[in-house]
């Protein structure tokens, strides 16, 4: 499979100037990324640090148990386990059927720096999966995108979810996700492949129970080969393996706030955005009430000194706290703030796979990394696919377009010069010509209608308009008869902006996995993962 590298801006500023590893973007981090020497003043960092690899490996173990598994997990198993093991990690929200394209390319990612990583290092390097399965923003979650009739047709899992619940808590109605998943596959369009994809798709559906085993069947059933773990943080057993560290959170609660705060300034003084929203009395940490089954962000009052949730819900002192996380950790989880420092405090981690958005993020957590005397991993860019058909190839050539500028900007420019150039000018001229002398025409009758009843005036306006929507009507006729002679150039455009840039977003945050593997088969993840990729914050054109 060809892969074409090619130089595109990232969706934001701050991480387009990392990518470029600007002198201005540095300072905000502990490790430059794809370097050698770098990789290795963090090996000699985490030798200096304990990390309870032996509980961690022992419930990843236990948790994908019901999940699809082979020799290649059973060995990442083992290689966690080793003291001089590290991970490349990554995360994203349990999208239904895997969500955008985004989050496939994080996993390759993950995957592919860890193989990379392991041959230039010569230590075990294991690739790990952070499922957010603690998010509770289920409209996040529920939707796929389908093509339908040349447009995006957004397809929602029709189940309600009233309640802040996280993810990992929320039920499968597998009767009612199936009825909605064959429709979506279906829509897709009848291939070679689409029965196989419907039994996987069912296989999955039966043995899951929850959105979290749903996503994670998929995912390793996809990936299983590459030797992936996963993790989910929403897993009350995960949560046990926390406990010293929400102590630690909760202990210095307000010096991980107070270094957030410091360094977002430090980063607007560079004149860039901040990313992450907080307040002097930000607690960063969630709480579950069983009541409500709401996920409840805790705020710390000074003037009660207590933890405390929205609208006075919850309350609790620091010492009722630390109780709580002896005994039900699980009530407790991580904000955007938190949930890095836990996942660096459980993982010797050797680079961390990141979106633009999330770049922004960690680059604004340096001090409160600093405050717990440890580093930030090296923040390494996923890879940014695109997945392109031989046949939009072909209308790409056809339409003299710039493959660049289309994965920037779509075909929209190109499109309104090739209308101009067939637009016929002496109808333009004519409907002109005709307009212009009805409204002179009508300016005149409005005269004399001022002079012998002013009260049929808006009755006058109104007939002016009628007439003149007539003629623009006949005019859009005529128009769209030129347009049809050119019907099947005008469609390649569509083609091509449908595919790579539908409704003006990227590919990879519009379209799903699953319409792939109906095209190209249950195969296709293999030839993709066979591509040689290199981490040079280059976009990745893979012609299928």
């Amino acid at each position: 499979m060809e892969i074409l590298n090619l130089s595109l801006p990232a969706t934001n500023r701050f991480a387009s100037n990392y990518l470029e590893q600007s002198a201005d973007i540095q300072p905000f981090f502990h490790y430059r990324y794809n370097h050698l020497q770098e990789d290795m003043k963090r090996i000699a960092e985490l030798s200096n640090r304990q990390f309870p690899r032996m509980e961690v490996a022992a419930h990843i173990e236990g948790f994908m148990e019901r999940f699809p598994s082979s020799e290649a997990v059973k060995k990442s198993l083992e290689k966690l386990k080793s003291n001089n093991s590290v991970v490349v990690i990554g995360g994203q929200q349990a999208g239904i059927l895997t969500g955008p394209l985004y989050s496939i390319h994080k996993v390759i990612s993950i995957i592919k720096l860890a193989e990379q990583k392991e041959r230039q290092l010569g230590i075990p390097v294991v690739p790990v999966f952070w499922i957010a399965g603690e998010d509770h923003d289920f409209q996040e979650v529920n939707h796929v995108f389908v093509p339908a009739k040349g447009k995006v047709d957004k397809w929602a899992y029709p189940e309600k979810v009233l309640q802040k619940r996280m993810v990992s808590d929320i039920q499968l109605n597998k009767d009612l996700c199936l009825s909605w998943v064959e429709n979506v596959i279906e829509n897709f369009g009848e291939t070679e492949h689409t029965n196989n994809l419907l039994a996987f798709a069912e296989a999955q559906i039966v043995k899951s129970a929850t959105f979290v085993d749903f996503f994670a069947n998929i995912i390793m059933e996809l990936f299983k080969d590459q030797g992936l773990l996963i993790v989910d943080s929403g897993n009350k057993e995960f949560r046990l393996l926390q406990k010293g560290f929400f102590k630690e959170q909760i202990g210095h609660h307000d010096a991980i706030t107070f270094s957030l705060l410091e360094q977002q300034k430090l980063i607007e003084k560079k004149g860039f955005p901040i990313t992450i929203e907080a307040s002097e009395t930000a607690a960063n940490l969630f709480y579950y009430d069983q009541k409500s089954n709401d996920r409840i962000l805790l705020e710390f009052d000074p003037v009660t000194n207590r933890f405390v949730g929205k609208s006075g819900a919850v309350s609790f002192s620091k010492e009722e706290l630390m109780v709580l996380v002896d005994e039900n950790p699980a009530l407790l989880s991580n904000n955007v703030v938190t949930r890095p420092l836990m996942q660096e405090w459980l993982f010797p981690t050797i680079g961390f796979i990141a979106g633009p958005g999330e770049i922004s993020y960690w680059a604004e957590l340096k001090l409160v990394f600093e405050h717990f005397q440890i580093q930030m991993p090296p923040i390494v860019p996923r890879l940014n696919i695109t997945f392109l058909d031989r046949s939009i190839e072909t209308d790409i050539t056809e339409l003299l377009l710039d493959l660049t500028n289309v994965l920037m900007n779509g075909t929209e420019k190109e499109r309104k010069a090739f209308l101009e150039t067939i637009k016929d000018k002496e109808i333009e001229q004519l409907f002109s010509s005709t307009i212009e002398q009805v409204s002179k025409q009508y300016q005149q009758i409005e005269v004399k209608t001022e002079q012998l009843n002013p009260a049929l005036l808006p009755l006058l306006k109104k007939n002016e308009n009628y007439v003149l929507k007539e003629i623009n009507f006949l005019k859009s006729k005529l128009e769209e008869t030129v347009k049809l002679k050119h019907d099947v150039l005008l469609k390649k455009y569509d083609r091509v902006d449908l595919a790579l840039r539908p409704d003006g977003f990227p590919q990879e945050r519009v379209w799903n996995i699953f319409y792939y593997l109906n095209q190209y088969g249950l195969n296709f993840m293999d030839n993709i993962m066979a591509g040689n990729f290199e981490f040079d914050g280059r976009h990745k054109v893979m012609k299928i």
